[in-house]
């Protein structure tokens, strides 16, 4: 019986290919499956060459760091758990050469380096990818350490006891990840070197580090003694924890798409319910044919299913062909802004494409499936004997779990999808009685327009014949509402984001750092600089300071157990002193220092210097975002250890920073009259036109211990990345407009058959074809007029919350989205409409009061 079912199913989908109702639920589901799988495959992409990314800026899967050697029992364990080892060694120390002398981080390497990833070195002939460390007795120098000692390669340099040749010119580290965290020019030696040069000395400045590589598995098998390590105050990095983050464009970005898949999705999943209402009304007869012959509920339920799934299945392998293409389309317009290059595609998107046309076709489609089942064979004879249609309730909660499920499934958020859900349904509810009334008034008001001219006449009829149809034309009015909200939030979103990202990187944003200015060279630096350059910031004085404990407790105690591995608990933080709130800053809670507290403090703070222990504990400002992650707030105290002593302080204001805006920030500030006692130096950053790129060597030559970091490559490439990422926004974006017009063509599809009947009445009673034409380009438009009405309600308020909640955007009004969204609605739904039902009006009246059984 199943083969039979199976052929019934395919010889009626195959003569079903050509109802128009059957296209656009096909159209529909390529649709839902090409955005859910483009997206898919581009995004678990993403996510994998974040992985294998981490490996390589970490030098490993899993880092060991601390200030002795690492004892060989663990390396004993670590091996026999498959890790591949290799040893590290940083250190700083003075570089010479004749008589010129420059601190640098040396980083001493062993034969193993490195796991991962190629080092850039140039040996004299251009720059070549080398898959290993310098040589004993060798060395590679970075280019600005090159500068300053007035190096050339072959040349011998200096470091503590020995001397080492300096053979390369190293461009880029296979593991280097430190940007701006190390400011000295740096020296890449073997390890075997290491001892000659007499610097390792109790007090010295090192850290020993292993390097491993394993599986994913061997992670697995060592967790408790990483664990274990951590407690005895070693520095673990974990390849799955200390990854690259994302910047905060391509954060977005990432959003962003995410919304608009579901947004196609959602609408593909409206339109496949609308075509699957029309699909079922024209198979009645069908059915009840069928039952006639002898078949079951379950027999019928079988076949229309069978053909709907095979229907799902074609469409599944099409819209994932259109995903894969348009992936690889995504990723070129992305690859030279990504920070890696990305693995080939998996099949795990795949199985999500087809998985989203099988929920898509269950849940939107299945409830109205149901009415074919309670088909009477006693409808040959009688048509009116219709089974009555699924309740509306039924059909929406069905859609709304299932679309809750795939919201859940690409957002990973259980708690986002349910609290989505409840909001929509509540949402929905309201939505329907907003929708009545605005139909309601809006039916009286045309029924109000004077004059005996056609086109009011047109009007008039058109808004009578919206209103006997009262029902149909609320369920369309809400399918439009949610077509042209999705349509419009996607164009909202993706307008705001691109005019926040170019507002973010003005023309004079500033181009060089400049670090490690001391107090004495400050007046002097800032009367070079200012006159020849275009903006510069506020010159910072900076202190390095560590968190030793908080609220009493060891960091690590005190914070939440996602929080631990936190850098800002392993590494000493930049610390500075302002008594006006930063430029950039945003207090989001307590308050700024005043006056009178910042005398107070440095007054207290002295005496606690000079005599006693400190009484009270000092205010300070910190980054809200560093203080979300380690879970404090206004009031707690934290300790940090500045030299050789120890301050404890109090947050009382809490700022948010923009870390894209190429200024100096700080995670924590300190009020005047209390960092200045220790030895700290000033850092700026300056916009330097490249007329004035003499300016560079200039600041080289009069001040060579300040470090200039030239970040124009950088600045270029991020323009760069708004530039690729505009275009990739917009390919989603046209995915997501060609769902909200399926939705159009399934809607008024279905509808046809209605208004054939209704022009076939009128024709009955002496009306042409233009007055048709007319009464029905005027009934779509009022349809879209209040669609795009409600339409614009609901995108403004989403894009609020959107932006408020999910984008950390700033809400704005949007006059031109009141305006157009109406208007086009009218002038879309007309124009799409009127030409749909240019067939019926060449009907004769008989052929369309034909068709009144169908309606």
């Amino acid at each position: 019986m199943s083969d039979v079912n199976w052929r019934l199913a395919m010889r009626s989908l195959k003569r079903d290919l050509r109802a128009a109702d059957v296209r656009a639920l096909f159209i529909a589901l390529v649709l839902a499956v090409a955005a859910s799988t483009m997206i898919a495959f581009f995004l678990d992409r993403l996510e994998r060459g974040l992985e294998r990314q981490a490996s390589q800026m970490l030098g490993g899967d899993l880092v060991l760091e601390q200030r002795d050697p690492f004892s060989e029992e663990l390396r004993a364990n670590l091996e026999n758990a498959g890790f591949a080892l290799s040893d590290q060694v940083d250190l700083v120390s003075m570089i010479s050469r004749g008589d010129r002398f420059q601190p640098a981080s040396l980083k001493a390497v062993d034969d193993a380096y490195p796991h991962y990833g190629v080092s850039h070195v140039d040996f004299g002939d251009g720059t070549e990818e080398v898959a290993s460390g310098p040589a004993p007795g060798e060395a590679w120098a970075d280019p600005r350490l090159m500068q300053l000692v007035e190096i050339q390669l072959g040349d011998q340099v200096q470091v503590g006891q020995t001397e080492l040749i300096v053979t390369g010119i190293v461009e880029r580290e296979a593991d280097q990840s430190a940007g701006f965290s190390n400011f000295n020019p740096r020296l890449m030696m073997n390890t075997a070197d290491v001892e000659a040069t007499g610097l390792i000395q109790p007090g010295s400045r090192i850290e020993f580090e292993i390097l491993a590589a394993g599986s994913p598995a061997a992670l697995e098998q060592v967790q408790g003694l990483l664990a274990e390590l951590r407690s005895d105050g070693v520095d673990v990095r974990d390849v799955r924890v200390d990854r690259p983050q994302l910047g905060n464009a391509l954060q977005r970005a990432e959003s962003y798409l995410g919304l608009a898949g579901l947004a196609a999705v959602l609408l593909a999943g409206v339109a496949v319910a609308m075509s699957t209402r029309r699909y079922v009304e024209r198979h009645l007869d069908t059915a009840a044919l069928l039952r006639c012959f002898g078949a079951s509920q379950r027999q019928l339920v079988s076949i229309f299913t069978l053909q709907l799934l095979g229907l799902a299945l074609v469409a599944s392998v099409i819209g994932a062909l259109l995903g894969l293409v348009g992936q690889a389309v995504l990723l070129r317009l992305l690859v030279s802004f990504l920070p890696m290059t990305l693995p080939p595609p998996g099949l795990m998107p795949l199985g999500l494409g087809v998985f989203t046309a099988l929920a898509v076709l269950v849940g939107f489609a299945g409830p109205t499936l149901l009415r074919i089942k309670q088909v009477s064979a006693l409808k040959v004879l009688r048509r009116e004997l219709d089974p009555l249609p699924p309740s509306a309730w039924l059909v929406v909660g069905v859609a709304s779990i299932v679309f809750g499920g795939l919201l859940w499934l690409y957002s990973g958020s259980l708690v986002l999808a349910i609290a989505l859900l409840i909001g929509g349904a509540l949402l929905l509810g309201l939505l329907w009685l907003i929708s009545a009334f605005l139909l309601s008034a809006l039916l009286r008001g045309v029924q109000r327009i004077a004059g005996s001219n056609e086109w009011s006449q047109a009007l008039r009829l058109g808004g009578r014949q919206l209103a006997r149809r009262r029902q149909a034309g609320l369920g369309q009015l809400l399918a439009f509402s949610v077509t042209f909200f999705a349509m419009a939030m996607i164009v909202l979103v993706r307008g705001d984001l691109l005019s926040t990202w170019q507002d973010q990187l003005p023309e004079n944003t500033p181009n060089y750092f400049a670090i490690n200015i001391q107090p004495s060279e400050r007046d002097p630096f800032e009367a070079v600089v200012s006159p020849r350059v275009e903006t510069q910031s506020t010159l910072y004085p900076m202190v390095r300071g560590r968190v030793i404990a908080i609220n009493d407790q060891p960091p690590e105690e005190a914070v939440p157990e996602d929080a631990r591995g936190d850098g800002s608990l392993r590494r000493e933080l930049n610390l500075t002193w302002q008594a006006e709130l930063p430029d950039g800053n945003e207090l989001v809670a307590g308050e700024w220092f005043s006056t009178a507290q910042a005398s107070d403090v440095s007054q207290g703070w002295m005496s606690a210097v000079e005599a006693t222990p400190q009484a009270t504990p000092v205010p300070i400002s910190m980054e809200d975002g560093l203080a979300e992650r380690l879970g404090l707030g206004i009031g707690d105290e934290i300790t940090f250890s500045v030299g050789s002593d120890e301050i404890a302080t109090q947050i009382t204001s809490l700022r948010s920073l923009h870390w894209d805006s190429f200024q100096p920030n700080f995670f924590v500030i300190f009020p005047p009259g209390v960092l200045e006692q220790f030895g700290h130096s000033y850092i700026t950053a300056f916009h330097l036109p490249e007329a004035e790129s003499d300016l560079i060597r200039e600041l080289i030559t009069d001040f060579p211990g300040v470090s200039l970091l030239n970040v124009d490559a950088i600045l270029g490439q991020v323009r760069d990345v708004l530039s690729q990422v505009t275009r990739a926004v917009e390919l989603v974006l046209a995915l997501v407009l060609l769902a909200g017009v399926s939705v159009l063509y399934a809607a008024l599809t279905a509808s046809l058959p209605v208004r054939a009947h209704e022009s076939g009445l009128l024709r009955v009673f002496g009306a042409g074809t233009r007055m048709i034409s007319r009464v029905q380009g005027a009934e779509y438009a009022l349809l879209g007029f209040a669609s795009g009405l409600m339409g614009a309600v609901l995108a403004e308020l989403a894009t609020a919350a959107l932006y408020i909640y999910w984008l950390d955007l700033t809400p704005t009004f949007h006059l031109g989205l009141w305006l157009l969204l109406p208007l086009g609605g009218a002038v879309l739904i007309g124009v799409i409409g009127h030409a749909l039902s240019r067939g019926l009006r060449r009907q004769a009246p008989a052929a369309s009061l034909g068709l009144l059984g169908e309606a």
